[in-house]
């Protein structure tokens, strides 16, 4: 989004006044009027941001504060809309991301791991060690009550995140590594990520693991293997997926295996004991399967408009629904949040960037290329922080676990972009033998 000149010029002198206001009412007192300055501030710097090409990469950060500003001032805005309470939307939020997730996956990514199974193996044993373990010492060291600390426990033990695909490809690293680590390091969070919080969560709270497996094949697996096959309807160069008769009996059928899926298939796919695998998942995939194969009939076959439209609407939906959960989040838990905000500020940045360290200088240890090494610091140092939430919303229950999370998210996007810059003008030069140096 290319922003026109005299736009960018109002935009900035609207965000200075707002901020030379916001100060008037902070300096004489008068904070109850600054709230509405802050907002409009954050929002006008942030669509600032957006239209910058230097600047594009902080936007969603910016977006980030201004809902937290706004569900911080004015908390009954993301707690419920016309009698709905805004928590159950977390879930389906997610499921949505998720499946964009998906569609820029193929199967090519997850076979890859036999191609390169030593860097890959490297990355999955530091990144499922070090973070959970991370997480739990600066749990302990800040004595953050026990519902606090599980959520800091829970970002630790969670997947690497699609953010950190895009942070090596801007840093020169090995992007297909990257994809690889991201997808395999998913695949496994079903049984990783609930023994970990078992094992070091369970001392905070108590843990139950087969619920957090079932919650994350209902909320991360299901969503992504659905948009595989979506990516096979988008970016397949079999004719037989431009076809519009295909497009449309495929889009159909979808929509309809969703709509049987909610009246006729019981909510609870799986029972065992006190968990549940629930059919929300499933309904959420097939439907978006559906839907993005019509519209693929419509923008690129009767439209003939570009094949790449997904990549474009992509990072503004996903963008929108991660402020959104954090903005529903926050609004439960503000009073939580002033006292300890700080804090748990401070611990996301030294998580993150021991995550980065940790995982440059372990990989260096066993001798991996810096190309890799750069791979692997940001697969071990960024997770994914929107799994990371749900989880702590609809596992857990509770609003507190889930506050270390959002914090983290929107901290390592700003720090990821940073170090990725840092190391794009430290480029690497490959020797014949293969390696980089």
């Amino acid at each position: 989004m290319k922003i026109p000149p005299f736009r960018s010029f109002f935009l900035l002198l609207l965000a200075a006044l707002c901020l030379l206001l916001l100060g008037y009412f902070f300096l004489f007192g008068v904070k109850k009027f600054a709230g509405p300055f802050l907002i409009a501030f954050l929002t006008s710097l942030a669509i600032y941001f957006m239209g910058h090409p230097k600047l594009r990469s902080f936007a969603f950060t910016i977006w980030v504060f201004a809902f937290v500003s706004i569900s911080m001032i004015y908390p009954s805005t993301f707690m419920s809309w016309f009698g709905l309470d805004l928590g159950i939307l977390i879930v389906p939020l997610i499921q949505v991301i998720m499946f964009g997730m998906g569609t820029t996956l193929s199967l090519q990514d997850f076979t890859r791991v036999f191609k390169m199974p030593f860097p890959v193996f490297v990355g999955l044993a530091l990144q499922f060690i070090i973070m959970p373990l991370l997480g739990l010492s600066l749990a302990k060291l800040f004595q953050f009550d026990p519902e606090i600390s599980a959520g800091i426990v829970l970002i630790g033990s969670c997947p690497g995140g699609v953010a950190s695909n895009l942070m090596t490809y801007l840093a020169g690293g090995n992007v297909a590594l990257s994809v690889t680590m991201t997808s395999c390091s998913t695949l496994a969070s079903p049984v990783l990520t609930p023994l970990l919080m078992d094992k070091l969560a369970g001392q905070f709270i108590e843990i139950s693991f087969l619920d957090m497996m079932f919650g994350i094949i209902n909320m991360i697996i299901v969503p992504i293997l659905a948009g595989l096959a979506a990516n096979r309807i988008l970016y397949s160069k079999n004719p037989f997926y431009r076809s519009a008769g295909v497009l449309s009996l495929t889009g159909m059928l979808f929509i309809l295996l969703a709509l049987l899926s909610i009246f006729l298939v019981p909510s609870n796919l799986i029972t065992y004991k006190s968990a549940v695998l629930q059919k929300d998942g499933f309904i959420v995939g097939f439907l978006l399967i559906g839907l993005v194969a019509l519209a693929k009939l419509v923008i690129s076959i009767w439209l003939k408009g570009p094949d790449n439209w997904m990549d474009k609407t992509l990072p503004t939906v996903s963008m929108a629904g991660i402020c959104l959960i954090i903005a529903i989040i926050t609004a439960r838990s503000a009073d939580k949040l002033v006292s300890v905000g700080l804090m748990l500020i401070a611990v996301a940045v030294i998580h993150n960037a021991l995550g980065y360290l940790f995982g440059y200088w372990l990989a260096r240890l066993v001798r991996l290329d810096k190309i890799s090494c750069r791979t692997v610091a940001f697969e071990v140092g960024m997770q994914n922080g929107g799994m990371a939430s749900g989880l702590a919303m609809n596992v857990l229950k509770s609003s507190s676990a889930a506050l270390a999370p959002a914090i983290f998210g929107p901290w390592m996007n700003v720090s990821g972009s940073m170090l990725a810059t840092w190391w794009h003008k430290k480029k690497l030069v490959r020797q014949p033998g293969g390696k980089a140096e």
